[in-house]
């Protein structure tokens, strides 16, 4: 009886909290909580399929999805879909961004052109991990042809469950984000 009692005022306060402020809902997930966000998703030919398998995980999350493409398998230039989607993460009309290509690699290198982007190509959960808590990463990238749907699946669910640490790690990227101004 008094489970039924705790699990009603539970529900009445997360629709309170979804009241008050409904883009940032906190959901639960195997590791942990995830603050729900817009994210920016974009892809190549290679990475079409692996993409609409992500969008509809976020999607089933309750994350808000801006797709820039591409919006079928025939080859294009990934440049054209990871700039438009790193500029929406850049300019804060997204919080996080989610590329894919083939290995990854030109999605990353093209990312990390936008200015106050922290792109990072993951291939398992531990760098996806690794890469918010120590880097601040504000873009993953994936290897569609590297890496199964399963794998996919976790990497971006413990992408999006991890947070920064700050601490020592905070001077670090700020020191990443000055030499982005000094250099460019």
């Amino acid at each position: 009886m008094w489970m039924k009692g705790w699990k009603n005022y539970f529900i009445s306060v997360c629709v309170a909290i979804f009241r008050l402020k409904a883009e940032k809902l906190v959901y639960s997930i195997k590791k942990g909580y995830v603050i729900l966000m817009k994210i920016a998703i974009a892809c190549d030919h290679r990475g079409y399929e692996a993409k609409e398998l992500i969008k509809s995980l976020l999607q089933r999350g309750g994350h808000e999805i801006l797709d820039f493409g591409a919006n079928e398998s025939k080859s294009c230039d990934y440049p054209d879909y990871a700039i438009p989607a790193s500029k929406a993460v850049a300019s804060g009309q997204a919080e996080r961004g989610v590329l894919i290509c083939g290995s990854g690699i030109g999605m990353s290198i093209t990312a990390n052109k936008v200015r106050g982007i922290r792109a990072a190509l993951c291939h398992d959960e531990l760098t996806a991990q690794m890469s918010r808590k120590h880097n601040d990463a504000n873009v993953l990238c994936l290897p569609a042809m590297l890496i199964n749907d399963p794998l996919i699946t976790r990497i971006v669910e413990t992408w999006l469950a991890t947070e920064f640490e700050g601490g020592r790690h905070e001077r670090r990227v700020q020191k990443m984000m000055e030499a982005e101004r000094d250099c460019k």
